[in-house]
């Protein structure tokens, strides 16, 4: 369990840690709003970076511990990031440590990343919910370009959330630092029409798309 400060008192959330034989890299996986740590698109997905080289640790947020649905305040969640980054630190033993989280989760990480919380070395997004699916006018993205960290977008070109493309490609391009890495056809959870795969599956091969820049981001000097 991490312990997290709010200010109602302390909570705990439940971890999972998925652990590489040699690590090179700690990456610390948050869920969407709607899903826990158990997914299997999270499981599939940290399991193949453990077999890459690089330690994941999934976590709940306090809301879904509290068997909630609907997510808490943003600053609940990044009072559960800072206890996350502290948690992921300790499991580097001086290892970079990465941020990255489904939809929501990858998005409450780029939160605490731009107010300071949290200090990765860099933040990967799988699905970044860039607006509510056919609302561009409420874009959620003021924050990205104050991000030093690097940033990886796993991407669908078929994603609700990101239509239209060009809006989001324009917020890429806003950023300090961020690369973008498509699945050609891919929604939200980046299901393919007629590809079968069961999500576990899927999110395996959207975390082996990510190693090579992961691996690169590592090794870069620290600042």
């Amino acid at each position: 369990m991490i312990r997290v400060a709010l200010p109602a008192g302390d909570v705990e959330v439940s971890e999972a840690v998925d652990a590489a034989a040699e690590p090179w890299a700690v990456l610390a996986l948050a869920h969407g709003a709607g899903a826990g740590m158990a997914h299997p698109f999270l499981t599939g997905f940290a399991a193949e970076l453990a077999a890459n080289g690089v330690t994941t640790l999934r976590f709940t947020f306090p809301y879904l511990e509290a068997g909630r649905r609907m997510p808490g305040p943003a600053a609940h969640a990044v009072s559960t990031w800072r206890a996350v980054a502290a948690r992921a630190v300790e499991l580097s033993g001086g290892l970079p440590w990465f941020a990255a989280g489904k939809s929501y989760g990858g998005r409450m990480a780029s939160m605490a990343a731009a107010e300071g919380v949290i200090d990765p070395a860099g933040l990967v997004y799988a699905g970044y919910p860039l607006h509510p699916p056919g609302k561009p006018e409420k874009p959620r993205i003021a924050h990205l370009p104050g991000i030093s960290a690097p940033q990886l977008f796993l991407a669908g070109t078929a994603d609700p959330f990101l239509q239209p493309l060009e809006q989001f490609t324009d917020a890429v391009a806003g950023c300090m630092d961020a690369t973008v890495s498509w699945t050609e056809g891919g929604g939200h959870s980046f299901e393919v029409k007629g590809d079968r795969r069961p999500p576990a599956a899927v999110g395996a091969g959207i975390a082996a798309s990510a190693v090579p820049w992961l691996r690169r981001t590592a090794q870069r000097p620290a600042a």
